[in-house]
């Protein structure tokens, strides 16, 4: 998986995580995410800002720092369909 997919999978189950604190399922995700940044990709120093409409990423590789965004909207879909759905709350 390339950097910009992970990210986004990261960002996308951190939010879910963040928002569902007794979803064991989202925190064993996240795990896996982070784990994939940090040991595939060389990330560290992982921070987010929200600054409409979009989710910056901080972070560094090799000591250089590097930012990427992310639609809000976008970011925010997957845990507002977990939300709509009934079975899941």
């Amino acid at each position: 998986m390339n950097l910009q997919d992970a990210l986004y999978n990261w960002l996308t189950i951190k939010k879910v995580s963040d928002e569902r604190k007794d979803d064991q399922a989202a925190k064993d995700t996240l795990d896996f995410f982070e784990e994939m940044l940090r040991d595939d990709h060389q990330v560290a120093d992982l921070q987010i800002e929200k600054k409409p409409p979009f989710y910056h990423i901080h972070f560094k590789i090799d000591g250089k720092d590097y930012k990427k965004q992310f639609p809000i909207e976008l970011i925010d879909a997957l845990y507002e369909a977990i939300e709509s759905e009934p079975k899941y709350n």
